[in-house]
Order: structure tokens, then sequence, then C-alpha cells
């Protein structure tokens, strides 16, 4: 591929995503599950016309999500197989998040934040990313069911790359519902936790019945309080904020937690090599969506110092996330 066509495709690869958000909300590879099929008999089962739906399955063809046949019906390939609803680590509540007619605006927008510092989402539709969701509960169940689907692929690696040997008691922060939280009990069954989060978000029993007995559940907002422990984690809670909510959010850790103690900050790091795409345009949905930013280690030590912590270690685990660890500073 030449250059100019490299970056054609590039400039045109909004078209990809919409065609795959499509595909994801109406659910073409769950129909698919059980054999090729063709357009015309997948329409009646999703409640879409023919034709068109016929249309958007060729153009998938094409980049190999689906194969057509020669007798016109298509099949699941390796990667449409990844947009089922019943895989693990399932791309498909990510495709139906970005399926948002809010979203799309909201990144329509960047260049008012790139010009302006503002948060795009907010200066287009007028209130933040959060509250649109709590609004729309349809949108925020599809965001939170992303958000567990995420978490869940990349919590055994951060269970297995921290040791928490010395530590009885942690605590979720932002846990959601608690996919993190009960990959690191599994993994070290002398902890104690608790998911802590909103109360409309938050789960209120372990997906796994025999956690049950080492796991809690507590409702609030991390501004205000936060449950007091070994170690508090926060996995993909900082990039969500400016700066000074961060350091906001990191007070309250740092008053919350007890003596010889833990802030595990769990997020992509600008610089972390092998990962750099990943981080950068990450950053860039965090300026789009919520408002917030990826940060460097340094960035973090810098957030921890206004906080009355200081950074103590940096691990990589084995996803594109690090564990960036703080304890209470001295002297």
């Amino acid at each position: 591929m030449s250059e100019r066509a490299q970056l054609r495709a590039m400039v045109t690869g909004y078209r990809l995503s919409a065609a795959l958000d499509v595909a994801a909300d109406l659910g073409i590879s769950d129909e698919l599950v059980d054999g090729p099929r063709t357009a015309a008999d997948l329409a009646r089962c999703v409640g879409a016309d023919p034709d068109t739906l016929h249309r958007l399955l060729h153009a998938l063809g094409t980049v190999g999500v689906y194969e057509e046949r020669p007798d016109g019906s298509f099949a699941n390939t390796e990667l449409g197989e990844g947009l089922r609803s019943d895989v693990p680590d399932s791309i498909r509540p990510l495709a139906r998040t970005l399926n948002s007619p809010a979203l799309w605006a909201a990144w329509g927008h960047l260049g008012h934040s790139v010009r302006t510092g503002e948060n795009a989402f907010q200066a287009k539709h007028g209130v933040d990313a959060w509250t649109r969701r709590r609004n729309h509960p349809e949108e925020n169940a599809i965001f939170n069911q992303n958000m567990t689907v995420q978490t869940t692929a990349i919590a055994t690696a951060v269970a297995e790359a921290y040791d928490f040997a010395d530590m009885s008691t942690v605590v979720d922060v932002g846990g959601g519902q608690g996919s993190l939280l009960e990959a690191v009990l599994t993994r070290h069954p002398q902890l104690t936790g608790t998911v802590f989060d909103q109360e409309h978000v938050v789960a209120t029993e372990p997906s796994s019945p025999a956690l049950a007995p080492r796991w809690a559940s507590a409702s609030g907002s991390f501004f205000d309080d936060v449950p007091q422990a070994d170690a508090l984690v926060l996995k993909s809670v900082l990039h969500d904020w400016p700066d000074d909510r961060c350091v906001d959010i990191l007070r309250v850790c740092a008053h919350n937690l007890r003596p010889g103690g833990a802030v595990l900050v769990v997020e992509r790091l600008l610089g972390r090599a092998g990962f750099e795409v990943e981080a950068a345009f990450s950053d860039l949905n965090m300026l789009v969506m919520p408002g917030g930013r990826e940060r460097s280690e340094q960035e973090y030590a810098v957030l921890f110092d206004a906080a009355g912590l200081r950074l103590t270690g940096v691990v990589d685990t084995a996803s594109q996330m690090s564990i960036v660890e703080a304890r209470a500073a001295t002297g």
C-alpha cells in the first residue's frame, strides 16, 4: 500500500468503525453461531432491511469480518467471532458503546477541544458524559458492560503482577462490577476486599459464590470518602479526570490508607514501550469524552506529591496496563 493509500485509509477509517458498530448492535455474529445464513434470513431475525443489510455484510466481508460465500450466504470468521456476546474478551460491548450518536458527535467536536482545551463532550452536549449516561439507562448499561469486559481482560494480569503478600485488605475504588477485585481475591487468598462505586453502578455480590465470605460491596463517591484498606486500587479512574480532581481523589485515598499500605493506580502509561499507540489515542478519547487524560510516570508522581503521597514504584503487567504504586509521604 502506498503512503497516500495508507493515509486515505486512516482518514476514512470512521466508515469501518460505523459498520462494525451496526453489526454489533444488530447482533449479527450471534445470529451466525450455528452456521452461514443469507442476508434476507438475518434481516428477518434482527429487524433490518434485507438489501441494506446485504450491503453492510458485503462491505464487512471485504475486510475479513464475515465470509461471503458463493451461494450468497454469510458466515463468521475469526474476526467476526470477536463480536459475539458470549465469547471471552468480546468486542461487542465496545462496538455498541461506540454506536452512540452522542459519542460520534463529541468526536466530531475534537477540533474544538484542540483549539480551546475544553472537554468536547460537554461543549457539544451541555452536560458531562457521566450525566448523559445516567439520563440514558440503555446507553449506561452498554457502557457498564464494556467496562466489565475491558477490566476482565486485564484483571488476571494485574492480580499476577503485584505482590499483595504483606496486605490483608483491598478496596477496588470505582470498581463497578468488581471483576478486578475478584481476580485479586482469587489470586491472593489471604485478602478480603470491597468493591466501591456509585450506587447505580456497583455490584452487590461477586459472580463467584466461593468469594462471598471475603467480598463486600459499598457505594458512594470517591471524592468524599472510600473504605479504609491496606491497598486502594484505582483502575481506569484517574485518567477520567483533570489534574485537580485527581488530587482530590488521591487525598481521600491517602486519608483512608492504613499504615504501610499503598495506593495502586492501574492505567495506561504514556511512553511505555510497545503500547504507544493505545495510550496516545486513549489520551485523545479522555479529552473528548470524560475530560481527563493519560499520563506518564512522572506526571503521576506530581499528582501523588500534591496529595501527600509519593511514587514508590511502577509494575508493568502482561497487559497494556501498568500499576503505579504510591505510599504515604514521610518527613
